[in-house]
């Protein structure tokens, strides 16, 4: 039985320490202005690029790997007898899993294709996050590729994630703002809170930043209802917001979470900085 390697690409903002510890291989998106895209698994801390994202009038540019830079990452796995499940951004948001299937049809045409399972997330950032590691668990119990598949079905379809913005602003300008787009040109100022599922999904309007944080509270208590115990709290340029979060989860599930992070530029383009999210799986899949 050939072992399972764990692929995916930056937007999943595990924090490095876990996907190295659990093996995880990466493919990078890039980011960047004026024509100078950087990879986003090599631009380190992010408070230079937010600092910037706030006063630069045009958004930056975003980009899918390229085919060769999933054939440069899959490749040696496939020399080293190991079958891939490759999970990825969603494809409603980010042309990403397209670029990763074809590369896998150029690999079906050298006969190694059966080896390598491309999987659509149809989430991003943490939701992509916790799927991944579901993958990752498969595998490490000696799970075959298609079992890693189907724990990754599994978990998507158990999956709940919300998060809040400051302003739509943001995902208006980038073209990402799904059917949310209704909200926009109201005389009100907002607080949006948003899901993804394939693409920008609008879950209700609040009028203040307390009173947002208050929902992704009540939030997590419906996570809890729904056995989703395995938790997470992502944030951008607000940790003490997310410190704030992750005190009441802790409450709530009587449990540490399965990881806290800062989202990175290529998702932080598209939502701007403030944005505080939190979503679970139920844990039994993450073991």
């Amino acid at each position: 039985m050939a072992s399972v390697a764990i692929v995916t690409d930056s937007t999943h903002y595990l924090p490095a320490a876990t996907a190295a510890s659990e093996g995880i291989h990466q493919v990078s998106l890039y980011v960047g202005w004026h024509g100078a895209p950087e990879r986003e698994l090599e631009m380190g801390a992010f408070d230079a690029f937010y600092a910037r994202l706030r006063e630069e009038e045009e958004l930056p540019s975003t980009s899918q790997p390229s085919i060769g830079d999933f054939l440069a990452v899959w490749e040696p796995l496939l020399e080293n007898g190991s079958d891939i499940v490759s999970v990825h951004l969603a494809g409603g948001i980010s042309g990403t899993c397209e670029a990763a299937r074809q590369a896998h049809a150029l690999l079906v045409e050298r006969g190694l294709g059966e080896r390598v399972e491309v999987v659509d997330s149809e989430r991003a950032c943490g939701g992509e996050g916790l799927l991944v590691l579901a993958a990752c668990a498969a595998a490490r119990g000696g799970a075959e590729r298609e079992a890693v598949v189907a724990r990754v079905e599994e978990a998507k379809r158990s999956l709940r994630m919300w998060f809040c913005v400051d302003t739509l602003e943001y995902l208006r300008r980038g073209g990402r703002i799904g059917r949310a787009q209704a909200w926009l040109g109201g005389t009100l100022r907002i607080k949006p809170i948003l899901s993804l599922e394939s693409e920008i999904v609008p879950v209700e309007r609040v009028r203040t930043a307390g009173r947002a944080f208050e929902r992704m509270v009540d939030y997590a208590h419906e996570l809890r209802e729904r056995g989703c115990d395995g938790w997470v709290v992502q944030h951008i340029q607000a940790p003490d917001q997310a410190h704030r979060l992750i005190e009441r989860c802790r409450e709530i599930f009587d449990s540490e979470p399965v990881f806290t992070s800062e989202i990175g530029p290529v998702i932080g383009t598209y939502t701007g900085p403030g944005l505080i999210g939190v979503g679970g799986v139920p844990r039994t899949l993450l073991s």
